[in-house]
């Protein structure tokens, strides 16, 4: 599956339904933050398809940013299963 395949699927509304109210207000939180810390790995919600990436230097815009702190371990794990299942397409071959 390439990157393009996966974004057409897995949108940034799609990740954001999986966190709880208190990780939603943790996302807020983190976002006035000036930038992530060095080695902290994130997903940039403008650009699913390149998948969790860790800040190095310079980075997107915090407010693009879902770092993978602001979240509990459990809706993490669920995300990472949501960007790399299969999806179904719509030339499957019909029987």
């Amino acid at each position: 599956m390439n990157d393009h395949t996966i974004t057409d699927h897995v949108t940034r509304e799609d990740i954001l339904m999986l966190l709880t109210d208190d990780e939603v207000a943790s996302v807020c939180t983190a976002e006035t933050a000036s930038r992530p810390l060095d080695g902290e790995e994130y997903l940039d919600l403008e650009d699913l398809g390149r998948g969790v990436r860790s800040a190095i230097g310079k980075t997107p815009a915090m407010g693009r940013l879902l770092l993978r702190r602001a979240v509990h371990q459990n809706t993490w794990t669920k995300i990472l299963k949501r960007l790399v299942a299969p999806q179904p397409t719509s030339s499957s071959p019909k029987a």
